[in-house]
């Protein structure tokens, strides 16, 4: 669980996961102001804390990094919010366990529900447009890239050069880019969204910077697919992760 300020939801999200199937739960708490730790540590979570507030790309460095050191062979990232449902957390595992899929993602889109959960309309229409740019350019045909609902195999994220990627926002769209390229599965899922006061969400500035980053990102696995250009986040031998204290 990467979170900031989720004291309010981070129980009700626990709650809703099956702790039959999980073997372990780890929250990153990336410099909350709010209780979201001390929450986090009476409810029994492996609990962890950021000093100060490094990001979200960042916060998921270091999830990812516990989750390795704490012998998974599967992981699961579930927003400790409450807008995606946490039950799907063992559907998502599963589609990573059996060995067909490296990488599960949670969709919003697929299954028609996105608007009336509450995603705002300009976000709907942003999502869909740069699904398609991306799908064009990286020769996919996922429903959305912008989902935070997300399993990885132990061999996606310890071979993955996760560290050349963003601190930011960008870090999702980076990391699938990068699971596209090197030749790794993903498979799909739908998922219910709920957009509510205590939910995350990037406002409309970050949102534009976020789809500019997004289509940079696309430009460069494509120019870097025919040799015109060379960025880290998309060399082999760039930095893998390791646990940042």
């Amino acid at each position: 669980m990467p979170a900031f300020n989720a004291a309010r939801t981070v129980e009700q999200t626990y709650r809703r996961l099956d702790l039959n199937i999980i073997d372990e739960v780890i929250l990153v708490d990336d410099g909350s102001s709010d209780a979201t730790a001390p929450v986090a540590e009476e409810l029994g979570i492996s609990t962890y804390s950021h000093k100060i507030n490094r990001g979200y790309g960042a916060n998921q460095k270091t999830c990812y990094s516990l989750a390795l050191r704490h012998g998974a062979d599967i992981c699961v990232m579930v927003h400790p919010d409450y807008q995606y449902d946490p039950r799907l957390a063992v559907p998502l595992a599963s589609m990573v366990a059996s060995g067909v899929y490296d990488c599960a993602i949670a969709s919003r889109i697929t299954g028609g529900g996105a608007l009336e959960g509450g995603m705002p309309l300009y976000k709907y229409v942003a999502n869909r447009f740069l699904t398609g740019i991306q799908n064009m350019f990286l020769g996919q045909n996922l429903s959305e890239y912008h989902t935070g609902y997300r399993a990885f195999s132990r061999k996606v994220l310890s071979e993955l050069p996760l560290l050349e990627d963003s601190d930011d926002f960008l870090f999702d769209n980076q990391m699938l880019a990068q699971i596209i390229y090197f030749g790794y599965s993903i498979g799909e899922i739908s998922c219910p969204t709920k957009y509510f006061k205590e939910a995350s969400s990037i406002d409309l500035l970050n949102s534009i910077r976020y789809g500019l980053g997004v289509l940079c990102v696309s430009a460069a696995l494509f120019f870097q697919r025919v040799g015109l250009s060379d960025w880290s986040f998309l060399n082999p031998d760039g930095r893998k992760l390791e646990l940042r204290d």
